[in-house]
């Protein structure tokens, strides 16, 4: 059986919760009252530990921006996925910035990000030349969208 354990690391540490049956994120909560001012890019405590050993080869657990807190706010998860690794033990924290226009304040117990368990596939790299004969060839940046 797949499932996750956790560990608390403060009492007023709050498990992840799923809003509604069809959401595929869980939420997830800043454990302290931060102030993060314009530009800012802080580490935001959750005060949880996960043990992911149990989930199946492959899997992690990924950190992912809300998008309320991104349209309203310019407040964004910075390496967008986090990436928690099935040997990863010590306190989630949440990579936040400010890209907003003003300060903004979280208060311990304010949903923060979205935690999304994912899967990733390892398959072996092997030289060899690499074909240019595609629709899209060697475009770069913004090549599709003309």
């Amino acid at each position: 059986m797949d499932y996750v354990k956790y560990e608390k690391l403060h009492e007023n540490a709050r498990l992840p919760t799923q809003a509604t049956s069809g959401s595929t994120g869980l939420d997830i909560y800043a454990l302290e009252d931060v102030a993060m001012h314009i530009g800012d890019i802080l580490a935001i405590r959750t005060g949880l530990k996960l043990d992911l050993s149990n989930l199946p080869k492959g899997a992690d657990v990924q950190i992912r921006s809300r998008s309320g807190l991104s349209l309203n706010h310019g407040i964004v998860v910075l390496n967008s996925p986090g990436t928690i690794d099935r040997d990863y033990r010590g306190e989630v924290k949440v990579i936040l910035m400010n890209h907003g226009n003003y300060l903004y304040k979280i208060r311990a117990g304010d949903k923060i990000a979205q935690l999304v368990i994912g899967m990733s596939i390892k398959l072996p790299w092997l030289p060899g030349e690499v074909s240019e004969d595609t629709d899209r060839g060697t475009g770069g940046f913004n090549s599709t969208g003309r």
